[in-house]
């Protein structure tokens, strides 16, 4: 299995509604995309204080990797993620993405 872990810094100027809705559109994902097992999003609740500006985040559970390179070059996925840069604080530079094998 393939951990997608991407932390996000959304913009200051983007709503609670816009973050949500970016949201649904990234859980949206598991119904057109094979392989995929499972999505989890939301806000940081950590306390540590270690998160560097990065408040939001999601992690996609892939069955393969195989799995995760056809959800990259999905025409769904494209979609999605050019609406999470352009949401992005700096475009690319207000990500992480991080892919675990688990």
């Amino acid at each position: 299995m393939i951990l997608h872990c991407v932390f996000l810094r959304f913009k200051s100027a983007l709503s609670a509604a816009e973050k949500d809705e970016i949201y649904a559109a990234i859980a949206g994902l598991k119904t057109v995309v094979p392989g995929i097992l499972d999505i989890k999003y939301g806000p940081n609740v950590s306390t540590e204080g270690l998160n560097g500006g990065f408040l939001d985040g999601f992690i996609v559970t892939f069955e393969s990797p195989e799995a995760r390179d056809t959800y990259l070059a999905a025409p769904d996925h494209i979609a999605v993620a050019e609406r999470i840069v352009a949401s992005a604080d700096g475009g690319l530079s207000g990500l992480i993405v991080y892919d675990l094998a688990v």
